[in-house]
């Protein structure tokens, strides 16, 4: 079909090439979106959040992929939906976004070094790492995470320099009845629930 249209344009003495427009400039945050907040004072200010800790899995055609996560969150009970934030700068994403399916492994208290394996840049994240099928997905569910929750893609959405990743729950569960605690974030340190 598109030889057709070629040379019908040939035919009708129109040009057969076209130029591209020039490619836009690619940024993370518009000048106008910034506001006056000094990042330090953000990071200090927004640490007092306590968050739990997990971590994004997913398996593409060049193995498992996975980062760490503390900005995740349920939301939505129908549908079930969650969401996680990540940065637009991050090289595991795409691997995960080209998937079209995520786990969330939600860590418990004794697992931070699992935790400050899966931070790190451009190292085998896998390497020595116990590991699953999620049923639905696929994606690597990590052993030892007192809960997980297998999902599909739903939405994208752009925040500043983060994507708002929506994800449909495909499963979920936990290993066994006693959960343990869940590994905890809170101001630049890692924690857990005390007496």
């Amino acid at each position: 079909m598109a030889a057709t249209a070629v040379r019908y344009l040939r035919s009708a003495g129109s040009p057969t090439t076209v130029e591209a427009p020039p490619r836009p400039r690619l940024r993370a945050v518009r000048e106008d979106e910034r506001l006056p907040v000094d990042p330090a004072e953000f990071r200090r200010v927004l640490g007092h959040f306590a968050s739990g800790v997990t971590v994004v899995t997913a398996l593409d055609a060049d193995g498992p992929a996975g980062f760490a996560c503390q900005s995740f969150a349920s939301l939505s009970l129908d549908p079930p939906l969650v969401a996680f934030m990540v940065a637009r700068t991050s090289t595991t994403w795409p691997r995960i976004a080209r998937a079209g399916v995520f786990c969330v492994n939600v860590l418990g208290a004794d697992q931070r070094a699992l935790c400050l394996g899966f931070a790190k840049s451009g190292a085998d994240k896998f390497a020595g790492v116990a590991y699953d099928a999620a049923p639905v997905t696929r994606s690597p569910r990590l052993a030892g995470a007192p809960a997980w929750i297998d999902c599909t893609i739903a939405t994208v959405h752009t925040g500043g320099d983060h994507l708002i990743v929506v994800g449909r729950v495909e499963a979920l569960g936990t290993p066994d009845e006693d959960e343990g605690e869940p590994l905890l974030f809170h101001r630049g340190r890692f924690g857990r629930f005390g007496d």
